[in-house]
């Protein structure tokens, strides 16, 4: 039986193309969060949005208070990861730029929050 396999160039050319997409893909990504971030501050955060639901499903679903206590405590822990992956997400847009980029991008981010 004989085995077909890609050429090394084609190879290479397959993985880097797939690395160069996804770290395109991520650097947009955190872009985009850095510059919805600032609407993100005059809402509550990811945890007392959600925890707001849980008096809701407290009735909703007849929860004990052992499951208050645990959903909220979940919900918590989600909402402090999600503003430290923003966070994280905005410091590393930050370390690529240089310093005339950064005053600019900080420029960009307020006139964002102003609308």
């Amino acid at each position: 039986m004989t085995t077909v396999s890609l050429p090394r160039p084609a190879e290479r050319t397959a993985i880097l193309s797939f690395v160069l997409v996804f770290i395109c893909g991520a650097l947009l990504g955190a872009v985009v969060m850095s510059l919805v971030r600032p609407r993100l501050h005059d809402r509550p955060t990811a945890a007392v949005s959600l925890n707001g639901s849980v008096s809701e499903w407290k009735t909703q679903l007849n929860l004990s208070e052992e499951q208050v206590r645990q959903l909220t405590s979940v919900l918590d822990d989600f909402g402090h990861y999600y503003d430290n992956l923003l966070a994280d997400g905005n410091s590393r847009v930050l370390q690529v730029l240089t310093p005339e980029q950064r005053m600019r991008y900080e420029e960009l981010k307020r006139e964002h929050r102003v609308r």
